[in-house]
């Protein structure tokens, strides 16, 4: 018989009220086996509300009181089974430094009480708690409990797993909650449920229970999908920092995760770190799907690995034995969570794949509902699937300028493309979808000059991936309408944007598929024809394709008079008027633009009539006449100013700066130059920004800064090749002959003069008027200080060499022959 502990205080208790244990189990409302298995130590862990039924019953003071229930609790520790601590990591955790200091202050520093960690499959959050439940085992006055529910199905199989991690075994299920409750009780404790997504419902409630009963408990969770308990935080856990440039190529966690896992499979790729930042890049820093790429080592290179998965995720397979099936693939971890959703859910992730780069709410909305314009109830019901699948880790949101933007991880955008194909919906998915973009392409081209330029510019930006994919589908699906609405609409935000070749592909390609078919299934169409050869015919004159331009833009000049549309006459007449200034028709460009220029006063178009003062101003001082190109670049400069078009502003600056240069100002020069390098470069303008460089090179060449020069020309040099504007690459070539002969290299300045004859010979452009001057005294200098055979080899070299090579930038110093490509020899 005990003496001792709290059965022997309260068997003491009870005989000196009087009272035998029958009596005192009829004074508390208890059995008489439960006072009888309490004071022989039977049960040692009474509740607290066992503890204040005795207590009443046996009218103990309160020191008495106070005594008894102490008691009870240190039989009742000593008595607890411990509970259940966090497995031990199996290797480092690599690059989840800043993750571990934001969750553990605001678990440590009890700034939250529910912190969950979600984010898709793959991307770590286990092993992050795991770290995050070690960093913290010494903030908890009593210690941390581990809760794996990864292999619990049955939700009500919950309840029971928390209490076995906490060292409860009760049979009594009905009262499990209140048990656990009572086993931490006022404790400092950790709580940590991981992988608890596919019983959300249940743990959410338990949580939201034991929070409410226990004031100094604290849960960490883990999930895909938010629990939904008041009070929660949420930390979204991110992938694996990716290396943006060279510099960071070995910094980078993604690449230092590959290396360790493949080094650890006995293949070390330091030496191909660049195709591992290729990797990785690919697979979006997740770092379950690196780890799996980094077992294919074994068998495969990483350049073989890197081109794979440039096609296709499905080698992302043959995770550890000891791991769950979904951590074994990426196929398998993205379907685990794909079986948890509803079957509404489930179509509509399907439909967003069809997205690439993202989408707004509108597009979804269009491409859920199959109706141009969504109702309120159609955006209403997007707007709910949408926040269930981001709840959920499959998509993500990022909020930019005030409007949300939704993503699906590549791996996860595959997986549900899969399920689109599979259902027989891909096909109307992409209809719908090339169908929004052709909208939004429309509504954008009145914005494309104006105020709001700018907005819309980086709106077709973000949407360039999708784009492309709705311009694919109307390829691929010989959708005439379509092909010719989406490429005509983009021509102008090809040219503002630099997307000169690309542009011009598309657009070819719809032309040659409305060739080829039949004239009456052309009806009604004859105004998206006619925009499209526009478009044909600006993009191929940007790429100095002259005689190209010309035909697409005559018969665009047919097709609009065919049409009476004066506006679109007018425009054709002003890119023929182009080509012509190119070609050094200089009466011929001025013609056209004097024609394009009535047209527009005739409409009342001040848009239109500012562009044709701009361009007749840009042909008088390409010609040599200064003064009146001054004087109608300044009138059209105070109407863009006007009408707000950034674009237009930009080049009337650049033509007052480049007539403010040939005149000698160059501090005027400088200044509007480098207003109009700003611009252009806000606007992301890149015509714009090539053809300031360009100006402000030679600003500093005539200023006798050449070093500066060199580096200004070359800028431009790059910008214009990228473009594929051969006329001004021509230009810039010659102007770093000059830079190259003021500084004594000879033999290099006629490399370049030679390769920009052969540029000029091409295309079918000579040298403009107004730069006559300085290449005439330019070639003579280099003639007189070299010998003939000198001139006429390197004069040769230059003319042979490609274009790409000649613009890989102004050689060091030591460089003074140029070699068969059209490098210099060092």
């Amino acid at each position: 018989m005990q003496g001792t502990g709290f059965g022997g205080l309260l068997r003491r208790h009870r005989r000196e009220a009087g009272l035998s244990q029958e009596a005192l189990a009829e004074l508390a409302g208890l059995s008489v086996d439960a006072i009888a298995a309490l004071e022989r130590g039977r049960r040692r862990a009474p509740r607290a509300h066992t503890l204040r039924l005795l207590a009443d019953a046996l009218r103990l003071s309160g020191p008495d009181r106070a005594k008894l229930t102490a008691t009870a609790r240190r039989d009742t520790e000593a008595a607890r089974p411990p509970m259940r601590q966090a497995p031990v990591p199996t290797n480092e955790v690599i690059g989840r430094a800043t993750e571990l200091a934001a969750t553990k202050r605001l678990l440590g520093e009890h700034l939250t009480r529910l912190l969950t960690l979600t984010g898709p499959g793959g991307v770590g959050k286990t092993r992050l708690t795991i770290a995050l439940a070690a960093a913290l085992s010494d903030r908890f006055d009593d210690g941390l409990c581990w809760v794996p529910l990864a292999t619990i199905a049955d939700p009500a199989a919950v309840t029971p797993a928390i209490a076995a991690s906490v060292g409860l075994h009760s049979a009594e299920n009905s009262r499990l909650v209140e048990d656990i409750a009572e086993r931490i009780g006022r404790r400092h404790v950790l709580l940590v449920i991981d992988n608890c997504s596919h019983v959300v419902a249940t743990v959410g409630q338990v949580c939201n229970a034991l929070l409410e009963y226990c004031p100094n408990l604290s849960i960490l969770a883990s999930s895909r999908e938010l629990l939904r308990v008041p009070g929660e935080s949420v930390y979204v856990v991110p992938a694996l920092a990716l290396p943006y440039d060279e510099d960071q190529l070995e910094s980078s966690a993604a690449v230092q995760l590959f290396v360790e896992r493949a080094t650890a499979r006995g293949y070390d790729p330091t030496g191909q770190i660049d195709h591992v930042a290729r990797v990785v890049r690919r697979l979006e820093g997740m770092p379950l799907a690196i780890e799996l790429a980094a077992a294919r080592t074994n068998v495969m290179t990483i350049e073989e690995l890197a081109s794979e998965l440039e096609t296709s995720f499905g080698i992302l397979s043959g995770g550890s034995r000891t791991a769950s099936p979904r951590q074994q693939s990426m196929y398998g971890a993205i379907e685990w969570s794909h079986d948890l959703l509803t079957p509404a859910e489930r179509e509509v992730f399907a439909q967003l794949s069809v997205f690439v780069g993202g989408w707004t709410l509108s597009a979804a909305a269009t491409v859920m509902s199959g109706q141009d314009s969504p109702g309120p109830l159609e955006r209403a019901e997007a707007l709910d699937l949408t926040g269930r699948l981001a709840d959920k880790s499959l998509i993500r949101v990022i909020r930019r300028s005030g409007v949300a933007r939704y993503y699906m991880l590549a791996v996860i955008r595959e997986f549900a493309s899969d399920r689109l194909a599979a259902a027989g919906m891909a096909d109307e998915a992409a209809r719908r979808h090339a169908h929004f973009y052709i909208s939004l392409v429309e509504e954008a081209e009145s914005h494309l000059r104006g105020a709001d330029q700018g907005e819309w510019l980086e709106r077709l930006d973000r949407e360039l991936d999708n784009l492309r994919a709705a311009m694919a589908w109307s390829l691929r699906t010989r959708s005439v309408s379509e092909a010719l609405r989406l490429a005509g609409g983009l021509w102008l935000f090809c040219y503002l944007r630099g997307h000169y070749a690309e542009g011009s592909q598309w657009l070819e390609r719809a032309l040659t598929l409305a060739d080829s078919v039949p004239g009456s299934d052309m009806a009604g169409l004859a105004p998206a024809y006619a925009k499209a050869s526009l478009g044909a015919g600006m993009l191929a004159f940007l790429q100095c394709e002259y005689d190209a331009a010309t035909e697409r833009l005559q018969r665009a000049l047919a097709q609009y008079r065919d049409l009476d549309d004066a506006a679109g006459t007018a425009l054709v007449l002003q890119r023929l008027g182009g080509v012509a200034r190119e070609r050094g028709d200089y009466e011929s460009a001025e013609d056209l633009h004097c024609q394009s220029f009535d047209l527009y006063e005739s409409l009342g178009d001040r848009s239109g009539m500012a562009w044709a003062h701009n361009h007749l101003g840009f042909v008088a001082w390409l010609r040599g006449d200064l003064e009146l190109g001054a004087r109608r670049c300044r009138q059209a400069r105070d109407s863009f100013k006007e009408l707000g078009d950034g674009e237009g502003i930009a080049w009337a600056l650049i033509s007052l700066g480049t007539i403010a240069q040939y005149s000698g100002e160059l501090v005027e020069a400088e200044d509007l130059l480098q207003e109009s390098l700003a611009l252009s470069q806000r606007l992301g303008y890149r015509e714009g920004v090539a053809w300031s460089l360009n100006q402000l090179g030679i600003v500093e060449r005539r200023r006798g800064l050449t070093e500066r020069a060199v580096h200004l020309l070359d800028e431009s040099l790059a910008e214009h090749r990228d473009l594929g504007d051969r006329w001004r690459s021509a230009s810039v070539l010659e102007e770093l002959a000059t830079v190259a002969q003021q500084r004594g290299r000879g033999e290099y300045a006629a490399f370049l003069l030679g390769a920009a004859d052969a540029v000029r010979e091409v295309i079918g452009a000579p040298v403009p008027e107004v730069e006559k001057p300085d290449h005439t005294a330019t070639r003579q200098a280099v003639e007189q200080s070299l010998d003939h055979r000198a001139f006429r080899a390197a004069w040769s070299a230059g003319r042979a060499a490609p274009l790409a090579a000649v613009a890989d930038g102004y050689p060091p110093p030591s460089a003074d022959q140029p070699d068969r490509t059209g490098r210099l020899s060092t």
